[in-house]
């Protein structure tokens, strides 16, 4: 399979057909150890963040919106207590896992993959019913695979104005639910196909601070799970998604792919592998400014001391987050996460950047108004798209000039998280969502971080919503 598929690589005919075969002849056993523990991981993390987004702007009433649209179901809505069809379980777990910006992202394909692949993944898992720990981890593992590499193809696609979370999620929560519902290759590729056919995604959410841009990875996950299921029915997408005249290369990407990254090596090369976990709740183009400023206030730099500040980011970062501070915007927590002036000036500020520091009260507190001060440039020594690259030059009050730069981005491959601060993440996850001590957030991480050994995945779901109930109540 693999050699068929590297010895092709410069060959678009059937490619789209050819990786999905691959992808859904993978078995549990083909996973190397490292790919299994690496997806538990994250998914200790997702399920964190779902839980701390209890709080956020949006859900209650993206639940409410939901209310009446269709009678009671028997899938989990990981923060609701009414039972959904597995289409808007998967809507609303994927928002959810979204809505706080904490979730985890593949820097070079600039993704977020595990908010949409786990709950298209549970979705299906309840809409088939059985499903043990191997067989579900192995379905996410393969639907992150793909969505690294669709990312890393279709390398400028944010730069098109594309949002990839929500375009590329589509295929991946497809091939999840597809994996998770035992399709062939052949059933596989339609599913792909049917979930190309409902794809959409764009940046315009970012730009106007709308709150549909946490909702872009449900799109995905309903679009993927209800793809996989029409599939599995044999109803039949377009085969030629990928290369054909109208498919993902030439009518979205405009011919700017690398279409040997996405098939080359399946099974062998796992580029899930190198994704990254977000140590703070806001857009991913923010973080390495994060960093600067908490060095900075580590070395006794304030805000208040700051007369201007100067932050050089890659034109793709500054297209998303190079904004003025806004403190009177009209959706000021969506504008926060998505403002690097503002990450910057909390950083200088408090020292800490973490979930209470996107509320619209700290958001909106008179500190804040430091970041009116501060501005974005792109230089021309940074490359156009990427990520990590950052530099600050401050003018302090009393005249003295700082400058800060890093290459790189906390969370990532080459400065990861440890394994203590990846559960302090979830404990204040679950603290902040359900107001859970961490005994029980221990109790409930160990569920997760084990869940291969389970024999049907549903004694973790119940787990989760159960810590939930106990900690409303």
């Amino acid at each position: 399979m693999n050699v068929e598929l590297q010895a092709r690589s410069d060959d678009l005919t059937d490619i789209g057909r050819r990786v999905a075969s691959a992808f859904a002849a993978l078995g549990p056993d083909d996973l190397p150890a490292q790919v299994r523990q690496v997806t538990c991981d994250f998914l200790l993390d997702t399920f964190g963040v779902i839980a701390g987004a209890a709080r956020a702007p949006g859900m209650v009433e993206l639940r409410r919106a939901m209310d009446g649209f269709e009678p009671e179901g028997a899938a989990t809505d990981l923060l609701g207590d009414v039972g959904r069809s597995p289409a808007t379980a998967a809507f609303l777990n994927a928002s959810s896992a979204h809505a706080l910006d904490f979730d985890d992202q593949h820097d070079p394909a600039r993704v977020h993959v595990y908010c949409v692949v786990l709950p298209a993944a549970l979705a299906a898992a309840e809409a088939r019913g059985g499903i043990d720990g191997r067989t579900f981890v192995a379905a996410i593992a393969c639907g992150v695979e793909l969505f690294c590499r669709l990312g890393l193809a279709c390398y400028n696609s944010l730069g098109k104005g594309w949002h990839p979370t929500t375009a590329f999620g589509s295929l991946a929560a497809a091939l999840t639910a597809g994996r998770i519902f035992g399709l062939d290759g052949e059933r596989m590729t339609h599913a792909l196909g049917l979930a190309f056919t409902q794809m959409s995604g764009t940046t315009q959410f970012i730009a106007d601070g709308a709150l549909a841009k946490r909702m872009g990875p449900g799109f995905a996950a309903r679009n993927g799970v209800t793809a996989a299921r029409l599939a599995e029915a044999g109803l039949t997408g377009p085969t030629r998604f990928l290369e054909g005249d109208a498919g993902l290369f030439a009518l979205h990407e405009r011919g700017e792919v690398r279409p040997q990254v996405l098939q080359d090596g399946i099974g062998d090369r796992w580029h899930i592998l190198d994704i990254s976990m977000k140590p703070y709740p806001c857009c991913r183009c923010v973080h390495s400014t994060i960093q600067l400023g908490l060095e900075l206030h580590a070395e006794g730099v304030r805000a208040a001391d700051v007369e201007s500040a100067v932050i050089s980011l890659g034109r793709v970062n500054a297209d998303i987050v190079g904004a003025p501070f806004d403190p009177a915007a009209a959706n000021p927590v969506v504008h926060a996460q998505f403002n690097a002036c503002y990450g910057l000036a909390a950083a200088l500020t408090d020292g800490t950047v973490g979930l209470a520091t996107y509320t619209k009260e700290r958001i909106q507190a008179p500190e804040s108004r430091s970041a009116t001060r501060f501005s974005v440039v792109v230089p021309g020594s940074i490359e156009p798209t990427a990520i990590a690259p950052a530099a600050i030059d401050l003018t302090l009050k009393d005249g003295r000039r700082i400058t800060r730069r890093t290459e790189t981005m906390k969370g990532a491959p080459d400065d990861p998280m440890s394994p203590e601060e990846i559960r302090e993440k979830f404990a204040g996850c679950l603290a902040w969502g359900f107001s859970a001590d961490r005994a029980a957030s221990d109790g409930l991480a160990e569920a997760i971080l084990s869940i291969e050994d389970a024999a049907d995945i549903r004694t973790v779901v119940d787990a989760f919503s159960a810590l939930r109930r106990a900690r409303r109540d």
